[in-house]
């Protein structure tokens, strides 16, 4: 499968960005992604203080492209960076080898508390 990574450094960002983006993720991102045509799935990952990512799955690599090239254009100023205070620190393609899923189940969610 067709992977990106978008990643943000959290060093230096703003007292309470973890919790900022979180709620971005849960009120505004998770639904404008959900159902996105060519995109299988999305997970967002942060490391406290440290740095918050987007990994996308893709159908095809052309879908793949057209988002990268597409976000490559304005993500200096997208939310997240907004959030962040900063323009992402990588932008990059890569393969997802597999996916296997849980005895316990897949959940997507808005938010996991």
């Amino acid at each position: 499968m067709h992977g990106l990574t978008v990643r943000w450094s959290l060093e230096g960002a703003p007292d309470g960005v973890e919790e900022a983006l979180a709620t971005y993720v849960r009120d505004t991102s998770h639904a404008r992604f959900t159902g996105k045509e060519g995109l299988r799935f999305k997970t967002w990952r942060m490391r406290d203080g440290e740095w918050f990512e987007g990994c996308y799955v893709f159908e095809s690599p052309a879908a793949r492209d057209a988002f990268q090239e597409e976000f490559t254009k304005t993500a200096a100023d997208s939310p997240g960076s907004q959030i962040v205070g900063s323009a992402p620190v990588l932008i990059e393609p890569c393969r997802v080898v597999a996916v296997a899923e849980g005895g316990s189940g897949f959940l997507a969610a808005p938010t996991y508390a």
